[in-house]
């Protein structure tokens, strides 16, 4: 008498299925910022990952459950790094400047993240205004801001008055305008903001940008 394998457990079908999804996301994620959201195929993200439109279809619902899949996961990550920076045991001013490095270093690596931002702001932030997850995912890098900004004030280092929102708006902007901006920057002005040469010098500017506007209410 053959013994029968044991079923599979509740557990082992739990990580095969999260290990499926993430597989079709990391895919997706790459299609959808080379192809853009209009772009992509679903068939074409399926080929590439050996499965089915109808696989896909079951863990998203459809090509914008997908999407809005990519979107969540792209955000969860940067803000997921952002929530590393010890506050509690730095002071103010390295505090923001590792926030500000640490945004770099992120958006540096993560060029499809540019890319997908991009994308979305294309379509005026469609998707993301229909996602419950990304709903309040910038509020803990708000929260990580404003302390630092209640810290540095509180001990002398601060000198503005500054708006979380508006100093995070100010780093976002010079690390995302850097790889977003890189070939229309580089065929006008003939540098290529992104090449290793200027990385070290521009990794440290944007740290010295934001500490600098803080301090600059002494010299008002």
């Amino acid at each position: 008498m053959t013994s029968q394998p044991a079923a599979r457990t509740t557990g082992e079908r739990r990580r095969d299925a999260d290990r499926t999804r993430a597989e079709i996301l990391q895919v997706a994620q790459r299609e959808f910022a080379r192809c853009g959201y209009a772009g992509a195929r679903v068939d074409e993200i399926a080929e590439l990952i050996r499965t089915t439109k109808r696989m896909i279809y079951y863990y998203f619902g459809s090509k914008e459950g997908l999407y809005i899949a990519v979107l969540e996961k792209a955000y969860s990550e940067v803000r997921a790094a952002e929530r590393t920076v010890d506050v509690q045991h730095l002071a103010p001013v390295a505090a923001i400047r590792t926030l500000a490095e640490l945004t770099f270093d992120h958006h540096d690596a993560h060029r499809d993240f540019i890319k997908l931002v991009a994308i979305e702001n294309i379509h005026d932030a469609e998707h993301i205004r229909k996602s419950q997850a990304l709903a309040n995912l910038g509020t803990p890098v708000l929260d990580v801001i404003s302390r630092i900004l209640e810290a540095g004030v509180a001990c002398g280092d601060f000198s503005t008055e500054a708006d979380a929102v508006d100093v995070h708006m100010m780093i976002s902007a010079f690390c995302f305008f850097r790889v977003a901006n890189q070939h229309t920057f580089g065929a006008l002005f003939g540098r290529d903001m992104t090449a290793p040469e200027h990385r070290a010098r521009l990794r440290a500017m944007v740290g010295e940008m934001v500490v600098s506007y803080l301090r600059s209410g002494r010299d008002r």
